[in-house]
């Protein structure tokens, strides 16, 4: 994978200890592919955690591409929106690979 496209993982969240992930997400065969942990007791949480991506995103927009940041947020939202409004929306669960152990 080129360096364009990976991501660090910030310093704080480096040093706290009860940091806990819990979303990756690549764009690859024309498809978005994730892998997700549903951590939160209360699923609003998760919600909550997108609409901040959205708003950081759109920030990412401005501030790589030279996009309008509020105009960059509204087309996040009109995104959202399209795959929310849509029924053909399906989640397709991949086989769980068994991990290499130290046995």
């Amino acid at each position: 994978m080129s360096e364009d496209f990976e991501l660090t993982v910030p310093d704080s969240v480096a040093a706290d200890e009860k940091a806990i992930e819990l979303l990756r997400m690549w764009w690859s065969k024309d498809e978005p592919v994730m892998s997700v942990k549903p951590a939160f007791n209360d699923p609003i949480k998760f919600g909550e955690m997108l609409a901040y991506a959205a708003r950081h995103m759109a920030h990412g927009y401005a501030v790589r591409h030279g996009h309008n940041e509020t105009q960059a947020y509204h087309r996040i939202l009109e995104g959202l929106s399209g795959v929310i409004k849509a029924d053909n929306v399906r989640t397709v669960a991949e086989p769980v690979a068994p991990q290499g152990g130290n046995a």
